[in-house]
Formats: C-alpha cells, sequence, structure tokens
C-alpha cells in the first residue's frame, strides 16, 4: 500500500513538474477561450465538458449520538445507531487511480465517506491524510483509468482574470459558477498560512473542496471558504492555491502527513502613524509583537520592535507576506532576512523550524486528562496551536464518550474556550468547572471547530436518587 501511495505521490509530483516553464501545451480550445474574453464574455462550456467528469462529490457519514433517555424510567437498550449522510463537498481527481483532493473540513470526523462521480457511480474513499493547517485533504479510490484535471499554476494569476468553480453547492451536483478574481495573497482570521485567492464566484456550502479553474482550464485553486453574514453567498469567497495544495499533497503522499516552518514571531502590520514612528517614509514590512524564547526567531537574534523588509531579498509589503513563505518552507531551510531595528537595516539569517515541534516537542505541557462528568479527554493545546489560532487558552478534545459533552454534539477536535462564565484556560481548569456545575440546568461552552466559533447548550442529567434515603 506504501509503495503504492508513493507512486502515486510520484505521478503528482509529475504533473506538477510539468508545468515548469509552462512547458504543457494548453488543453483544446484554451488559445480560444483565451482570445475569446478580449471581445466578449467567456463561453465555459467546452471547458465544463472537457473537464466536469474529473470533479466529484464527497459524501461524508457520521453516527449521530444517542438522544438522553427522559423521565425515570431505566434506560433502554438502543441499538446502534446507523451512520447518516451529515456533510457534502466537492473534489476532484488528480491521478487517474483514484487520488482526489479536497478541504480537510469536508471530511473531519468522517467515519465513511463515498465519492460520487459524474457517471453516477459510487465508490467508497480512503483518506490517505490531511494537513489542518492549509485545510488540504487527500482522498482516495480504488479505480483506474479516471478522468483527471489539469493542474495549473497560481503563481501566474492575477486579479480580474474570469475562473469557473464545479462543485455540489446545496447538493446540487456538478453546478458551474463563473467570476472573476477579486485579490490574492488574501490573510483571513486564523488562516494565516494560506495566501488565500479572492474570488466573487457564487460558492455555497457543498462547494467546498471544489476546482476552481482558469479560462484554460486548468485547477488553479480549491474553494474553501465564504465570509457570509447569512451563512449563505455574499460575494466574498475564497480559494487555497493550487501550489500550495499540491506541496502539501506531495508530503502527504509520500509520508502521510505535511510539516511547515516555524520562525517562531508574531507579528502586525504598520500603519503610517507606526511607520513614520520607525523611520519608514511609508508603511512596509512586518513588525515583530512577540519572539517565542528559544525559538528559530529568538536563535537567529530576531528581537521585539524589529521590521522585517524582506525575505532573502524580496520585499515584504506587510505581515501577511511573511506566514505563507515560512510556513511552506521545510524545517531546516535558511532564510536571509532584512530587518530595520533602531533606524538601521541588518541582515540576518535564520533557520527555519518545524511548527509544532519547539522547545516541547513530542511531549504534552500535561498529560491526557479524563473529565469523566463530561464524558470527555482533554489536552492543553501546545505553543504553536495557539499562536497559529490566536488563542490564549482552551483545551483541545482528544476523545468524546458518550455523554453530556457528546450529546452536546462535542467531538474530538473541538477546541473547548468557555464554560458557562468562566474561561477554559487548560485541561485542569475545565476539570474543576465541570466538578461545580450544576444538574439538570443547561449551561453555555464555547467551542471552536475549524473556522467557526459557537456556544452550545451543555447539560448534566439529574442525579439519581441513593437508595434508602428520603427524596
Amino acid at each position: 500500500m506504501l509503495d503504492n501511495i508513493q507512486r502515486i505521490g510520484l505521478v503528482l509530483g509529475l504533473a506538477w513538474a510539468g508545468l515548469a516553464g509552462a512547458a504543457d501545451p494548453a488543453p483544446p480550445g484554451a488559445e480560444a477561450a483565451t482570445t475569446q474574453h478580449v471581445h466578449a464574455l467567456p463561453d465555459f462550456s467546452a471547458l465544463v465538458r472537457r473537464q466536469g467528469p474529473a470533479v466529484v462529490n464527497v459524501r461524508v457519514y457520521r453516527s449521530k449520538p444517542e438522544e438522553p433517555t427522559e423521565g425515570h424510567e431505566p434506560p433502554r437498550k438502543q441499538p446502534l445507531q446507523p451512520q447518516r449522510e451529515s456533510g457534502l463537498g466537492s473534489g476532484f481527481v488528480v491521478a487517474p487511480n483514484g487520488v482526489i483532493l479536497t478541504n480537510r473540513h469536508v471530511v473531519a470526523g468522517a467515519e465513511k465517506i463515498t465519492v460520487r462521480f459524474a457517471d453516477k457511480r459510487e465508490l467508497p474513499a480512503t483518506i490517505v491524510g490531511v494537513d489542518p493547517l492549509t485545510d488540504v485533504a487527500v482522498l482516495k479510490v480504488e479505480a483506474e483509468n479516471l478522468a483527471t484535471v489539469s493542474l495549473g499554476d497560481s503563481s501566474q494569476l492575477q486579479v480580474g482574470q474570469w475562473v469557473l468553480a464545479i462543485g455540489a453547492p446545496l447538493g446540487l451536483e456538478r453546478t458551474a459558477t463563473q467570476g472573476i478574481i477579486s485579490a490574492l495573497g488574501r490573510a483571513l482570521p486564523n488562516d494565516s498560512y494560506v495566501p488565500f485567492i479572492q474570488t466573487d464566484v457564487p460558492i455555497n456550502p457543498g462547494n467546498s473542496g471544489g476546482p476552481l479553474f482558469d479560462l484554460a482550464g486548468r485547477v488553479v485553486g480549491i474553494n474553501s471558504q465564504i465570509v457570509s453574514n447569512s451563512g449563505g453567498y455574499m460575494g466574498l469567497s475564497f480559494a487555497i492555491p493550487i501550489n500550495t495544495a499540491v506541496a502539501v499533497a506531495k508530503q502527504i503522499l509520500a509520508q502521510g502527513h505535511a510539516t511547515h516552518g516555524w520562525l517562531g514571531v508574531s507579528t502586525q502590520e504598520l500603519t503610517l502613524e507606526l511607520a513614520q514612528a520607525y523611520g519608514l517614509e511609508a508603511p512596509r514590512g512586518a513588525l515583530i509583537t512577540e519572539v517565542r524564547p528559544e525559538g528559530p526567531a529568538e536563535r537567529a537574534g530576531l528581537q521585539l520592535g524589529d521590521i522585517i523588509l524582506a525575505l532573502d531579498d524580496v520585499a515584504v509589503t506587510d505581515s501577511a507576506d511573511l506566514p505563507p513563505i515560512i510556513g511552506a518552507s521545510q524545517p531546516g531551510t535558511v532564510h536571509l532576512l532584512t530587518v530595520l531595528r533602531d533606524g538601521k537595516v541588518e541582515r540576518l539569517q535564520a533557520k527555519v523550524g518545524e511548527l509544532g515541534q519547539g522547545v516541547d516537542a513530542g511531549k504534552r505541557s500535561t498529560p491526557l486528562l479524563a473529565v469523566e462528568r463530561l464524558g470527555l479527554k482533554v489536552s492543553d493545546l501546545d505553543a504553536a496551536t495557539r499562536q497559529v489560532l490566536a488563542l490564549h487558552g482552551g483545551v483541545l478534545v482528544e476523545e468524546a464518550a458518550p455523554g453530556p459533552a457528546a450529546t452536546a454534539g462535542i467531538q474530538a477536535g473541538d477546541i473547548l474556550l468557555k464554560l458557562g462564565r468562566a474561561q477554559v484556560d487548560n485541561a485542569a481548569k475545565l476539570l474543576e468547572l465541570a466538578a461545580q456545575l450544576p444538574s439538570d440546568r443547561p449551561v453555555p461552552l464555547l467551542v471552536k471547530r475549524q473556522d467557526n466559533t459557537s456556544f452550545v447548550t451543555l447539560t448534566l442529567p439529574k442525579a439519581e436518587p441513593v437508595a434508602g434515603t428520603a427524596k
């Protein structure tokens, strides 16, 4: 199985390498489509016919937690709950023997995954690996000679060019929507390691994980997120650049997971006033607001208040430019930093570390802790995770057994931030708070799951009276 997966990775690597220097000829009809848009609105029909068969519908099944038994009757033995379809997304085939790319959040917590093709075939899929930091997932189905997409080069994109999405918004399979690239290199809250492509392509739930095509019919991104006050499309859609996704996918196929570089700093964008205060004529660069103890930045000599102006002689326009470059660097890579300090420009060399492998690499800051009253096993968040998610506390749910928390919808991978009115600073604090919870009364619990933070209600069952005591 491992040799097969590595061969798949080689196929994907060769497909990507073939793009260098635009050596591959454009797909049939690409030249006409490119020329056409100069004179009129583009006709995407040939693109959809050509690339549509490689786009798939990803169906995810999870078991629904059992509802607590009401009243005072003894609990009845219940049959196992059937798996129910609880997630729907899109994906696309990148290798003819069944390698599929999609979003990590589409398949998170899946107990069963099926992939539906344009010809109505449905095949079970397994997860080869996922990368939470970039929200990329690699799936595998057992098949041969599948239609595959053509991969593009997202570094060549320009604001204003036409793009097309194919997916299953709200479950409506093989839906094509079009628009233009609105911006490049967007940093979103809690997702600063991905330089998102912003478009105005209509995207809705179910499009996640599907491809974003350029006019030449090449995939340039994976549709991933929308920004909305209503839960539906409001003109702001975001895609993971295909260069980022392919780099992650190649690592997953080779070793089962992806690694990311880590510098060990927090930065902020400079305002005009801050730039003037530091002696700059205009706001540019990344202002360092925190240097992690014993991290790569501290070892390189970076200090609080330094402004990183360039990385390997490429200008850093603002703080959002830095994380994607560092995150895409392999641990051990040495970068040359141009830094402004006390009005003087200095050049420092920094060796990138591995995200999540800092001074406490491989260790939990506290042991895995069982909060039996809630039916949970939790752990403290490591420093790297808190940094990436911009959190000062919270605990990670490692296991959710049947109990009050599972009934409230809590799953492994959730981060618990607040219980009642109290902040959940660490696992020990959660254990303390859980011991004080009243029975038979709902309590709000603040939960972070992927990109969403919301309250759920947690209710502990009413304590049964002890036999022989007064009621």
